[in-house]
């Protein structure tokens, strides 16, 4: 089932989102609803508290990414992603230079801004059968993984930009918080 995306100026987004048990009620469900909700968003990603659930899991793709590259796109040392979910995830460390890219969010639609991140990042999580995993991500993986842990965390990639350029968009993150952007996607306001 497709869920709406959480708009931008939801106190759920801010939030430090909860630990999980094995024994989550239809979570196999939720994980399956997410996973669709994601491709039908043409995301790469998608967090729980995006469709309104304040629990530490999210859903990442980035096998698109390399799927749908360009010949003359850049290469990045992760190719070709990955597709999984992480429960309960900790970032454990953090390193590498970091590199920027150019990075939006589903509930934030529209606004794309220069985001810098580590190269590479080493998680312990746990999978949809709530097996324990240590793992390190590099490239655009990584990239992907760090912005979907900071919804986990109650953070957003525009909190990583100038004070100046984030006061700048301040009338298009308000329009986003009131509804007035067009997406070809579920989206819901919330307070």
């Amino acid at each position: 089932m497709i869920l709406p995306i959480v708009a931008y100026g939801a106190a759920i987004l801010r939030k430090v989102s909860e630990p999980i048990k094995a024994d989550y009620a239809e979570l196999s469900t939720l994980i399956a609803d997410m996973w669709e909700t994601m491709y039908e968003s043409n995301g790469v990603g998608l967090a729980a508290p995006q469709i309104n659930k304040n629990i530490r899991l999210f859903v990442v793709d980035s096998a698109q990414i390399f799927a749908n590259a360009e010949p003359e796109d850049e290469k990045y040392p992760d190719a070709p992603g990955i597709k999984k979910v992480f429960i309960n995830a900790k970032v454990l460390a953090t390193e590498g230079t970091d590199w920027v890219y150019n990075e939006g969010c589903l509930s934030i639609p529209k606004i794309r801004e220069d985001v810098m991140r580590p190269q590479t990042v080493t998680l312990s999580y746990m999978d949809e059968n709530f097996k324990e995993h240590t793992q390190t991500f590099s490239g655009m993986t990584a990239r992907v993984i760090l912005h979907e842990y900071d919804h986990i965390e109650g953070k957003l990639f525009i909190d990583y930009i100038k004070p100046l350029r984030r006061k700048m968009l301040q009338g298009k993150l308000n329009d986003i918080h009131k509804g007035k952007v067009r997406v070809d996607y579920k989206m819901i306001q919330l307070k």
